[in-house]
């Protein structure tokens, strides 16, 4: 498995995310074992994953990993668009940015490094669609 192209706030978060995922195709069952790796959960522990089912419509229900499986749920109406929840157990819960697989890798690179700041106040969805304007030619300033 490849490593996960994976960003995480450093300890604690104060904003609606704790870091960003930019998965390198739309296979969740491809992708979620080495992210879910990376995050070390131990191996008996439950690991449930809850995605935007508008961004992952053919999501199985469950995901083979190695020496566990993961649980996918859809999210509930109105939940947090482009963005996925991963709860470890013990080990803990984290709110990701997905960011699109075919991003332009600098588009991608400075999401992963704004969703990771612990202070960044913005939701996924605006995050994204504030690097729309940017690659449109637009501006984004210091909205929000």
């Amino acid at each position: 498995m490849p490593t996960p192209r994976l960003a995480l706030t450093p300890d604690v978060s104060h904003g609606p995310l704790d870091g960003a995922w930019w998965p390198r195709c739309d296979a969740l069952e491809l992708e979620l074992p080495s992210l879910v790796g990376s995050l070390e959960p131990d191996p008996d522990t439950t690991v449930r994953v809850t995605v935007d089912p508008a961004e992952w419509p053919d999501t199985p229900r469950t995901v083979m990993a190695p020496g566990r499986v993961i649980a996918v749920e859809p999210a509930d109406p109105g939940g947090e668009t482009h963005a996925i929840s991963l709860d470890c157990g013990s080990v803990g819960r984290w709110v990701l940015l997905v960011v699109p697989p075919d991003e332009p890798a600098g588009t991608a690179a400075r999401l992963l490094a704004a969703a990771a700041d612990p202070e960044n106040p913005l939701t996924a969805a605006r995050m994204l669609a504030l690097a729309e304007t940017d690659r449109l030619g637009g501006t984004t300033g210091d909205a929000e």
